[in-house]
């Protein structure tokens, strides 16, 4: 198989991605860094299971899962099934060791052994997957659906990685629907009406205009245009489901549809409106406008609109582990470096689309 092929593309670009994921949620909030005096040997040598549990020893196994998936699936078109299980094994563990490492700098991070043997059993059972799913003929129909409905060249596959960045950020349930701004505990108590706000048409705009960015992306990456509102509306109830899901399990039963709002409804029914209006402008015309569209956003979001932190969502939450602070950090610098992305999206393919300049 040629490493030129979409499929391959995609799968390195989604993996890179992962391998960045990983870094932030490691280091983050990447302050307070300062030599403790600890040896990296003397963390290996340390006793196995010393001041663990084994929710920690999951969570370790499960973040490296999806990179040895992503790793395998780039790598086996390279060099075989049994190369790509053992540099996806190798990849996982020299980077859980670098991050292993790098905490030992930070006083709030502990840095253990067991984390790099959970992170080495991760990646090496998302090798084992990845090798078992890729010759499939279910995956190779995935394939042939995608190069069906989407085009070919290398600058749509990195507009198909930004749809699946997007998607990322947006299922946060602490994240109001296509919004950047972290929803703060409601100072009131349970089963207690909520005093009325003021409509935002600010807010609404925002929804509006972050819709229309993923659209007219769509747009410039399908064979058919007529697909995008379809394929946008499956993927917002995708979204919706996933949010309410993680709200069930994650979120006070209270707050489980807080990211539900008025704002959004408008924002969504104008932002699909405006896409259908759009659907037929020229593929030159339409670069032009999703420019705009993200420069309007961007100017509305850091300009008007007032993002808050991300420890402010942590009340809403009934999990009691600390991960979900990086969690929700990871989703709030996705979603506002989106933008910025997908201007170099455009930037770099407007040679590559017909008509574009």
């Amino acid at each position: 198989m040629s490493t030129n092929r979409p499929s391959v593309r995609l799968r390195h670009y989604l993996a890179a991605g992962y391998v960045l994921f990983i870094v932030y949620a490691s280091l983050s909030p990447f302050t307070g860094w300062q030599e403790q005096g600890l040896s990296f040997l003397d963390v290996l040598q340390s006793p196995l299971a010393l001041t663990y549990t084994w929710f920690d020893l999951v969570v370790n196994l499960i973040a490296y899962f999806p990179l040895g998936l992503l790793l395998g699936l780039a790598l086996r078109a390279r060099v075989g099934a049994a190369g790509g299980i053992l540099l996806s094994v190798l990849g996982g563990v020299l980077l859980s060791a670098a991050m292993e490492y790098a905490q030992m700098y930070l006083p709030s991070r502990v840095s253990a052994n067991v984390d790099l043997l959970a992170n080495a059993g991760g990646s090496l059972l998302g090798a084992l997957l990845a090798m078992t799913i890729a010759p499939s003929a279910w995956f190779a129909l995935l394939m042939r659906w995608r190069q069906h409905l989407f085009r070919s060249s290398s600058g749509v596959d990195f507009g198909l990685a930004l749809v699946a960045l997007w998607m990322f950020a947006q299922v946060n349930p602490s994240l109001p629907m296509l919004g950047n701004v972290f929803i703060s505990q409601v100072a009131q108590p349970p089963f207690v009406p909520v005093p009325a706000e003021p409509f935002s048409w600010l807010e609404s705009m925002a929804v509006a205009l972050n819709l229309l960015m993923l659209g007219s992306l769509l747009l410039t990456l399908l064979h058919q245009r007529r697909h995008a509102v379809i394929g946008l509306v499956l993927m917002l109830c995708g979204v919706a489901l996933t949010k309410f899901i993680a709200a069930a399990l994650l979120l006070k039963s209270w707050a489980l549809l807080l990211w539900l709002n008025g704002e959004a409804m408008m924002g969504i029914s104008a932002g699909l409106l405006l896409l259908a209006l759009i659907n037929r402008l020229p593929q030159q015309l339409l670069l032009w406008c999703c420019a705009g569209v993200t420069l309007a956003y961007l100017g509305l979001v850091h300009g008007l609109l007032d993002s808050s932190n991300p420890s402010s969502a942590m009340p809403l939450y009934h999990w009691r582990y600390g991960h979900l602070l990086n969690y929700n950090g990871l989703s709030q610098t996705v979603a506002l470096v989106f933008p910025f992305l997908l201007l170099a999206y455009l930037w770099r393919t407007r040679e590559q689309l017909p008509g574009a300049v």
